[in-house]
Parts: structure tokens; C-alpha cells; sequence
């Protein structure tokens, strides 16, 4: 405020200057390649075929090594290996049988995972074994990395896992629309005096990435979380919660 204090620059004005803004910053995002997409990824974005995005803080943060190893490798397994069922071709307007086209069913072999993490300041979008292992042993420490951690663990050429809102901001940056994730982060116990919100909250407004996940942590304020949650616009048509007998809330 106190920048453009006297400036006398209306409010379209500084609309369209925040605007050039986000625009510089996305193009030097490109210009300057620092994403690297696996090739298994690129490919499956080029195919349209399903790909699912995957945090990393769970591995550098999350557990213990070599747990944390076993545990992104299982996930990742387990998304390759669901069967998924699509119609071929659309149901008729009319029909007399409700299933009468369930003979044209198809069956598609699961998802590509894009597990995203930061390796030597370059964000990985598909993280190969390698650079798995090398979060995941924590020889070089690792950040944990949301929004406002992008720009110094960049320019440090730092190792990163990225949180929930890290990794709704890259997956939406490289056209990945779904993410699924253990718990989601939210209004901390006393947060209506502290203020203290997880910027996975944020995120999930901003982006247009659907977000599944098992809940919201539980050392966190959950009603106050849900009470954001469906309240906030935008927010409550992109997060799906999954309960133990596998129906969604």
C-alpha cells in the first residue's frame, strides 16, 4: 500500500500491473525450464491419458527412511496396477434395458503417477528413482515447500518436498487435474485468534485441480476446517474426502 501510496493509480490500474506481474512470472517459469516433466508424464499429458499428482513431503518429511521409500514406491505401484472402467461409446438418448450396452465396456489399466518433489532447485514432475531415494534419504536436507518457499529454494538450487499446496500449484502448472493425498492441511486449533490457515486451503481456491484425500488431519480444528471449506467459493467443488467404506462427503 505504501508503494503506490500517491502514485495516483486508480484500482484498474494496479489490476492490470498485478496481471503483467503473474504473466512475467509464468512465462520465466518456461523461459527458464524450471520444471522438468518425466518423459512417462509428458507422454501421458500428450495421450490424455490419466495421470495423478503425488506430494513429496511425506517423504522428506513424513516418515522415517527407509519407510518413506517403500511407502512412495507402494503408492505409486498401486496407482499403475487400478483397473479402470470406461464406456466406449456413449448410451443412447432412448433405451428399454438400463445396461443394455454393458457388453461395450472397456477396461484401462490405472493411472501414471507424477510424484512432485524439488531436486537441486528444479522442480521434478514424475521424480525418477533416483531423485526419489535422494529426498528420501535426506542426505542433502529438503524443504518443505508451499507457495511462498518456491522462490528461495529455487534460486538456492535447494531439494524440496513439495506440500499439498506446492503440489496443487505444479500440477495445475503442467495441466495434471487430479492429485490424491493423505490428509489435507486447515484451521488450526485456535485459529480464530491465531488466523492460522494451511495454504492447502488457499490453493485449492485458486486451482483448478480436484484434490483427493482421506480428510483433514486430525490435530487440526476440523470443524472450523469444513466450516472454510464449504463456505469458501470455489473450494468445495474440487476437494473430495473419502471415509473408511469408500463413500465420499
Amino acid at each position: 500500500v505504501s508503494f503506490f501510496h500517491g502514485t495516483g493509480q486508480g484500482l484498474p490500474e494496479l489490476v492490470a500491473m498485478h496481471h503483467k506481474v503473474l504473466r512475467v512470472f509464468t512465462r520465466g517459469i518456461s523461459t527458464f525450464k524450471l520444471v522438468d516433466v518425466s518423459p512417462e508424464v509428458s507422454r501421458a499429458l500428450a495421450e490424455r491419458q490419466p495421470v495423478l499428482a503425488l506430494e513429496s513431503t511425506i517423504i522428506t518429511h513424513g516418515m522415517p527412511y527407509p519407510r518413506n521409500l517403500e511407502m512412495a514406491e507402494s503408492v505409486e505401484q498401486i496407482v499403475r496396477e487400478q483397473t479402470n472402467t470406461r464406456r466406449q461409446k456413449p448410451q443412447p438418448a432412448k433405451f428399454t434395458r438400463p445396461f443394455k450396452n454393458d457388453a461395450k465396456l472397456a477396461c484401462f489399466k490405472g493411472a501414471v503417477p507424477a510424484t512432485i518433489g524439488i531436486v537441486g532447485g528444479r522442480v521434478k514432475v514424475g521424480l525418477e528413482r533416483d531423485s526419489m531415494v535422494e529426498l528420501a534419504i535426506l542426505k542433502t536436507p529438503a524443504v518443505k515447500t508451499s507457495r511462498r518457499d518456491f522462490p528461495y529454494v529455487l534460486s538456492k538450487g535447494l531439494n524440496g518436498g513439495t506440500t499439498v499446496s506446492g503440489t496443487i500449484i505444479v500440477a495445475n502448472l503442467v495441466g495434471i487435474k487430479v492429485f490424491a493425498t493423505g490428509g489435507i492441511g486447515g484451521v488450526h486449533r485456535g485459529g480464530e485468534v491465531s488466523m492460522d490457515v494451511s495454504a492447502d486451503l488457499t490453493e485449492l481456491g485458486r486451482n483448478p485441480v480436484t484434490v483427493v484425500s482421506s480428510g483433514v488431519k486430525s490435530i487440526l480444528d476440523i470443524g472450523r476446517t469444513l466450516e472454510y471449506l464449504v463456505t469458501t467459493p470455489l473450494i468445495h467443488d474440487r476437494w473430495l474426502c473419502f471415509s473408511k467404506d469408500g463413500t465420499h462427503d
